[in-house]
């Protein structure tokens, strides 16, 4: 099981993460929604395609862009479909 927590939150919790380059991407139904809003942010990795990001907020402050997804990934990355990754700061913990 692996937690992802920033200030002091557990924003997803799930046994069923999938590791891609280090990060662990979280299945969309295992984030708890209260934390996440949309990002104008979008950018391309040459093999996984074109990612959407999130920013974070807990008790009122903001991580910017500390979530991404793929949600239209390339053929390589179709197991990540509906999975979303973290990263400034926020930890993911075996739980």
């Amino acid at each position: 099981m692996k937690k992802a927590i920033w200030n002091g939150a557990v924003l997803a919790e799930s046994d069923e993460t999938i590791e891609v380059e280090g990060n662990q991407y979280f299945p969309a139904a295992a984030l708890d929604p209260q934390y996440f809003s949309a990002s104008e942010r979008h950018t391309v990795c040459s093999w996984k395609g074109t990612a959407s990001y999130f920013h974070v907020t807990v008790d009122g402050t903001q991580n910017a862009d500390a979530a991404w997804t793929y949600p239209a990934p390339l053929p390589a990355a179709e197991n990540i479909t509906d999975y979303v990754a973290f990263w400034r700061g926020v930890e993911v913990v075996d739980a």
